[in-house]
């Protein structure tokens, strides 16, 4: 057919053209032809036929050839926008701070940025598209500004850096000349490419060397305090047997001057400066040591214990660190193995000692049983000579109410007064020697003024003197000492009165002698003296130079008390005595170095005219109903007017409702639901201001001293000297005007 008479691959126009010509032949031999049988008419038909294919082939032709410069011009705009893209993504990639390169998945390089490279500018204009990454990793290896670590050659490193390649993402750091770091990203793409990024690290890098400097330096610093506060020596050494470490305590132990300790000194070299000094115990010797630190394979723990000198004994052991190197301590023993060897000499003599404790044993409950028997001789004579002044006070007391004379009355009274004077010293004396041999005794030292001491005791016992014709001095001091001042004051009235009860005629001189250190407290009389062989028993208890003596006149127990107390305070009692001349006794006590602070405790000599006004009011605190009642009528009969309460709550309230303010306040110390008198009389300052008062107490401790003395208020113990309370009330009321 038609087809046939065309080529397919010529252009529309030529096959035009042909079929225009085979027209025109066809027409001029249908013309031309004579053949009767119609053959030239089938010809023109054949013709026309031809022709109206060709028209619609044309038709055809052209309609495709529409299409295809549809297409053409599509493609065009899409291969604009590609380059477009691929300008703009040339743009952005340029833009990256960072190296970047692309490789394909047929590990060539397709594209990168001017910073890929940059840090090895003699490779950097090989980068180019069409690289293959093996090519590449070779010019990288070869570059002179590569910094190879030691002993890796330029091979080595690019055959390590296509084994990186090998993973789909890995992330390096490159070292370069100049100190100068790279850190390598590379990432795998979706269709099998590599992504490299480079990245300048140096400062990164810089700063974490600093902080890891840094790090280093504080543990060094750390380890090198840790080793200097530990009791063994430590010598510690690198791998190849070099000294990197030490502390002082080994320089102390192996008797080697630190100024010999020298980073890098070899351990040969201090193993030859010890040699001659320094002997192994059996079982290990110098070359044994020697060979376990030169040992090439891995060194078990060594322990051994060596001899330096004569007399020190050292315990070593040597243990191998993770690179090879290893640390040796040292200990010293010396003191362990002689508690040994003692303890083995122990042994030895165990028998003997025990034998002798057993003997010991038997002494002691000998001595036991003869002390239970002296305890049972206390208690005994402490019950007669309690119970004979209490049976003598309650006679008095009965015989007040059989109608005697006021003359009669007043003696009897008076008695019986002395009669319980002498139940509360005893008692007083029984408390202080219980305490002190109970171990329980607490002190309290403090600065203690001995002339404010000497003027209260002179107070207390010159009355005591004058009754028995004897001249009592003083000598004043402004000495102060470091005592517990309870105790020094027991001490000195027990001194005091042992004197007055044993002299007859003459005098008590009490004086202070001035030492470096410390002063002498001494206690003088002109008495009957004390024999030599009686000097030692004086201070025993109930042990009293007149047997026949009365309660009255002492248990015995005084002397017992200043030596147990003297003890307790730490200071040196001395005794002397001449048999028909008298006696002393003094006490040491060191010298204080600051000035006193104590409870004030009021005399006769704070009120030179002692007398209580009749319109003076005293607020009572006591929660004792009798002792409250007591107190009531004794202040009474001084012509004082008493206000009565139980709490320091009730006593705000009753001054509130009477609207009169005390003149001075008596609290007791210890009141109900936990209250201090302290607490109570705090109460009233806060509600009134400032008002006058003193303290009640039946508990001696030192605490109470002290917080009596910072409120400021006067301290006087139970049971209660009515003359005492009397000056004290006047001395307050006097203080206020």
């Amino acid at each position: 057919m038609i087809e046939h008479l065309t080529d397919p691959t010529d252009s529309l126009e030529r096959q035009n053209e042909k079929l225009r010509k085979i027209v025109e032949a066809l027409m001029r031999r249908v013309e031309e032809s004579t053949d009767a049988s119609g053959a030239a008419y089938a010809q023109f038909q054949r013709a026309a036929v031809l022709e109206q294919e060709v028209r619609a082939r044309t038709d055809d032709l052209e309609r495709a050839l529409e299409l295809l410069n549809d297409s053409n011009a599509r493609l065009a705009q899409a291969n604009k926008e590609t380059e477009a893209a691929r300008a703009d993504l040339a743009n952005a990639i340029e833009t990256v701070q960072e190296g970047f390169a692309l490789f394909n998945r047929d590990e060539q390089l397709v594209l990168c940025n001017s910073r890929f490279g940059s840090h090895m500018p003699d490779i950097q204009k090989w980068l180019n598209p069409g690289l293959g990454f093996a090519d590449y990793v070779q010019l990288l290896s070869q570059s002179k500004f590569l910094s190879l670590p030691e002993g890796v050659t330029p091979d080595d490193w690019g055959q390590a850096r296509l084994d990186r390649h090998s993973e789909d993402h890995v992330v390096f750091n490159v070292r370069l000349v100049g100190n100068r770091w790279v850190q390598v990203s590379e990432h795998r793409t979706p269709d099998g490419g590599t992504v490299i990024l480079q990245t300048d690290v140096t400062d990164i890098m810089r700063i974490e060397r600093q902080e890891r400097d840094r790090i280093l330096d504080d543990k060094a610093r750390l380890i090198r305090a840790t080793l200097e506060h530990i009791e063994q020596g430590v010598c510690i050494f690198d791998n190849k047997h070099r000294l990197i470490g030490w502390n002082n305590r080994a320089s102390e132990l192996l008797a080697i001057p630190m100024t010999q300790f020298q980073m890098g000194t070899r351990f040969d070299t201090l193993s030859q400066r010890l040699s001659a000094n320094i002997s192994f115990q059996k079982g290990i010797n110098e070359q044994d040591l020697l060979n376990w630190v030169r040992r090439r394979t891995s060194r078990r723990p060594l322990q051994f214990q060596m001899h330096r000198g004569r007399s020190k004994i050292l315990s070593v052991f040597a243990q191998e660190m993770p690179d090879r190197g290893f640390v040796i301590s040292f200990t010293d023993v010396t003191a362990e193995r002689k508690s040994a060897e003692a303890l083995y000499e122990a042994k030895e003599l165990l028998e003997q000692r025990v034998a002798s404790r057993t003997m010991e044993l038997a002494d002691a409950l000998n001595e036991a049983e003869r002390a239970n028997a002296s305890k049972s001789r206390f208690v005994a004579a402490a019950s007669h000579d309690l119970l004979q002044p209490l049976s003598a006070a309650k006679l008095y007391v009965a015989s007040l109410g059989s109608g005697l004379n006021q003359v009669d009355a007043q003696t009897v009274a008076a008695k019986a007064e002395s009669a319980l004077n002498s139940v509360e010293h005893i008692l007083e004396a029984l408390l202080d020697i219980s305490k002190l041999d109970s171990g329980r005794a607490r002190v309290h030292l403090s600065p203690v003024s001995l002339g404010q001491m000497f003027s209260q005791i002179e107070d207390a016992f010159r009355p005591i003197a004058q009754a028995k014709g004897l001249d009592l001095r003083f000598v004043d001091t402004s000495a102060v000492v470091t005592s517990d001042a309870s105790y020094l004051r027991r001490i000195l009235q027990n001194l005091l009165s042992n004197a007055i009860r044993y002299t007859e005629t003459g005098k008590v001189l009490v004086g202070v002698r001035r030492r470096k250190k410390t002063v002498s407290l001494e206690v003088w009389d002109t008495g009957i003296g004390i024999a030599p062989d009686h000097r030692d028993t004086v201070f025993q208890e109930f042990r009293r130079l007149h047997s026949d003596a009365s309660a009255a006149e002492g248990m015995g127990l005084g002397l017992a008390i200043v030596e147990r107390a003297c003890g307790l305070l730490h200071h040196p009692i001395n005794l002397r005595s001449e048999v028909g001349k008298g006696t002393g006794f003094s006490v040491e006590i060191p010298l204080a170095k600051t000035k006193p602070a104590g409870a004030r405790v009021p005399s006769a000599r704070q009120t030179p005219n002692p007398s209580l006004p009749c319109n003076t009011v005293t607020l009572l605190i006591e929660n004792d109903e009798n002792l409250r009642s007591a107190l009531r009528m004794t202040i009474e009969a001084w012509g004082v007017e008493v206000l009565e309460a139980e709490s320091g709550e009730v006593a705000v309230q009753l001054l509130h409702e009477i609207g009169i303010l005390p003149d001075v306040i008596v609290a007791d110390y210890q009141l109900n639901n936990d209250e201090t008198g302290i607490d109570a009389v705090n109460a009233l300052v806060r509600a009134f201001g400032p008002l006058p008062g003193c303290i009640i107490s039946a508990n001696r401790s030192p605490d109470i001293v002290d917080y009596c003395a910072r409120a400021d208020l006067p301290l006087l113990y139970k049971p209660i000297d009515a003359q005492l309370l009397k000056a004290t009330l006047e001395a307050s009321v006097l203080r206020r005007e």
